[in-house]
Parts: structure tokens; C-alpha cells; sequence
């Protein structure tokens, strides 16, 4: 058995993030590694530009499952541009568009986000911060927390708690859900129906699907990740407890 930190990511919309390309930037079905870490950091105050407390987040580990069934929505921005003629090495983007003044280009990009977003949250490892100091600043964060974007806050506290399991399934079937969140037609098969999505677990073998996903959070100033593997537990997938 181990202990594992859980809570309830409930919003109206969300945006989880993924392989990101120059006009398109993408969601998943769920929050991964990066973002779960994310949003402690800013639960505990963590600037991006503390490089060593960001990498103190990474010892933990995270698994998500989706309660509900949310649904896709896009959105399109349009966005100055400019030639690398017009504006080389700028210092920033501010500095590259006063340099091009009239001489940009606009384009439109594509925002993927999900709606009615209804996800179970599992934590485990150990760090500088116990599980216990992450579920008090969950309860009491010290920057704003959101889902993705800053266009997409939270609709209800997170409810942190602290349980014991053998595993993140079984530690992700603790958390209730209030009868005021739970979509039209929710049961508690919708659980069951639904995969973890898992870093993986320590003395467990892997499950039968993995994948890599781009969720590894290196340098939060530079906005730079690394895959990382992910496991799918539950839904007809295997999972072992902690061998030994």
C-alpha cells in the first residue's frame, strides 16, 4: 500500500496541452505529467524561473482519469507575426514588433479545449514537500489555479485528500464526486469505463498499453518538455500493486 494525494479537477473548459505546431495548438482527452506539476507549482508558489524547485516537482509522480464525457470545442485567434528580415534576434516580442512597425504578417491560429471537464487526480512520491504540505496549499493556493489556460478556472475546490492503495486506480475510486458535478445520466460505471491515465508505477509491471507523450516538464522559462511514458490502467487494462 502507498499513500497518494487525491482531488477533483472540475471546470466549465480545459486545455491539456500536447504536440504544439506554429498555427495549432492541440488538447488531449485529460491533464498529463506537465500540467498536474503545474498546477502544485503554482498551488506552492513556485516561479517558472526557480529552476531548482521545478525540478524538486519531478519526483512526483501523477495519474488522471476522466469521470464524465467532455466534449470537444475550438476556438480561432488571429496573430501578428513578423519577418525574420524585419526583426532578427529580438529580445522579445514586444522589441520585434516595434522594429517591423506595419511590416507583419497576421495569421490565424486554432485553440483546442474540452468542455465540462470532470477529472479524478492521484499524487504519489516523495519530495521537499510531504503529500500532506501539497494538499494544504491545494486548499489554500498561493497563485491562481486553472486548467490548462488561464481562460479556463476552476468551477469548485479541488478537495484535497490523502488516502491509501495499492496502486493509482484504486486510489483514483476514492474520490466522490458531488451530485451537483456529476453529468446527466453519471453512474459510478462511468469509473470503470474509463482508463487511468499513469506514470508508470514503481514495482508494477507494464500494462498492456503504453505510449510516450510529450509531458515532462524541463525548463518552465523555455517552455521545453521531453516525452514521457504513460501507462493506461483500468478499463479491462491490468495493474499490480507494489511488488515485494
Amino acid at each position: 500500500m502507498r499513500e497518494h494525494l487525491v482531488f477533483l479537477l472540475a471546470a466549465p473548459m480545459g486545455s491539456f496541452g500536447g504536440y504544439a505546431g506554429h498555427e495549432r495548438r492541440g488538447s488531449g482527452l485529460v491533464p498529463l505529467r506537465s500540467a498536474l506539476l503545474g498546477l502544485i507549482g503554482a498551488a506552492l508558489g513556485i516561479e517558472r524561473a526557480d529552476t531548482h524547485r521545478q525540478r524538486d516537482l519531478r519526483a512526483y509522480s501523477v495519474a488522471v482519469q476522466s469521470f464524465g464525457r467532455s466534449t470537444a470545442l475550438r476556438d480561432y485567434h488571429t496573430v501578428q507575426t513578423v519577418p525574420t528580415a524585419k526583426a532578427r534576434q529580438p529580445m522579445t516580442r514586444l522589441n520585434a514588433l516595434s522594429r517591423a512597425r506595419r511590416d507583419v504578417n497576421t495569421v490565424i491560429t486554432i485553440r483546442d479545449y474540452r468542455s465540462d471537464v470532470l477529472i479524478g487526480a492521484a499524487v504519489w512520491g516523495t519530495s521537499p514537500w510531504t503529500l500532506s504540505d501539497l494538499a494544504d496549499h491545494l486548499r489554500r493556493p498561493r497563485f491562481p489555479l486553472y486548467v490548462g489556460r488561464k481562460s479556463c478556472p476552476l468551477a469548485s475546490p479541488l478537495d484535497p485528500k490523502i488516502v491509501s492503495a495499492a496502486g493509482p486506480v484504486e486510489a483514483l475510486s476514492s474520490i466522490a464526486i458531488p451530485g451537483w458535478l456529476r453529468p446527466q445520466g453519471w453512474s459510478e460505471q462511468e469509473r470503470t469505463r474509463q482508463p487511468v491515465y499513469s506514470d508508470p508505477v514503481e514495482g508494477a509491471a507494464p500494462p498492456s498499453l503504453t505510449e510516450q507523450a510529450p509531458g515532462e516538464p524541463l525548463d518552465r522559462q523555455i517552455w521545453t518538455f521531453a516525452e514521457c511514458p504513460v501507462w493506461q490502467l483500468g478499463a479491462g487494462n491490468s495493474e499490480q500493486g507494489e511488488g515485494g
